[in-house]
């Protein structure tokens, strides 16, 4: 059964709403769309969704919450799931605004819908691609039962004392283990950079010939015999995310 991926297309004229909602529903896929009228009544509805189409200038004359004040809410609500936000504008200048709230991408009124079509297909691409990450679980033996952890919740892995401790979004747990094995069992998107490091590439955020840094800043040594094999391994996974 394909999963559903949840839209929201928020714009305070109807007749944008319908146009977009027309489009979602020419591209075949499986679909949620609810519609909103403003900020306020998107935050009130209290749904999580995978993809938002948000017009930037909504209730922009003191009618309320515009829609750049909407998305920097929604990137202030770290505990709740992140949407992939897609601006819907009729001014070009917003474009820098966008990227300072981490949209996907914008598009600029009247909607091209051969853009859209393209825009939609690459962010439900994304939506999926992370559903099947989020599938994807490390079993481990902890406190005397059986854990399931998420790959993509740990940032990376450290050998010591003949046991692993992971570092994680939540908290580190510490258990017996044996690197080599884990490295084994997670090649593609996990490569050991040391002796004692074992990372996880989705969760890199930069690195040189010495150290590696990862999205929650630690900075991990990066052995010189193991340069090379990393940039490969994390170019490799970088194209295929990207697929």
């Amino acid at each position: 059964m394909a999963e559903t991926i949840k839209i929201a297309v928020c714009d305070d004229e109807k007749n944008i709403r319908s146009y977009l909602v027309s489009l979602i529903k020419k591209q075949g896929g499986e679909y949620g769309i609810t519609e909103y009228a403003s900020a306020d009544a998107y935050l009130s509805d209290g749904k999580e969704h995978d993809i938002i189409f948000l017009d930037i200038e909504m209730g922009g004359s003191g009618a309320g919450m515009d829609g750049m004040g909407l998305a920097r809410h929604i990137r202030g609500m770290e505990a709740q799931k992140q949407p992939i936000i897609i601006f819907v504008t009729g001014y070009e200048k917003y474009v820098y605004d966008a990227f300072d709230v981490g949209a996907f991408q914008y598009l600029v009124k009247p909607v091209d819908k051969q853009k859209f079509a393209e825009v939609l297909g690459r962010a439900a691409g994304q939506v999926l691609y992370e559903a099947e990450q989020r599938k994807k679980k490390l079993v481990i033996q902890y406190g005397g039962e059986g854990k399931a952890i998420p790959l993509n919740d740990i940032y990376y892995m450290e050998s010591r004392n003949h046991n692993i401790i992971l570092y994680l979004k939540s908290g580190n747990i510490e258990y017996y283990a044996k690197i080599g094995d884990l490295e084994k069992e997670l090649a593609g998107q996990f490569y050991r950079i040391h002796r004692g490091y074992l990372i996880n590439l989705f969760h890199v955020e930069g690195y040189d010939k010495t150290e590696v840094r990862m999205v929650n800043g630690d900075k991990l040594l990066l052995s010189r015999y193991k340069y090379d094999g990393f940039v490969q391994a994390y170019m490799d996974y970088i194209s295929e995310e990207s697929l």
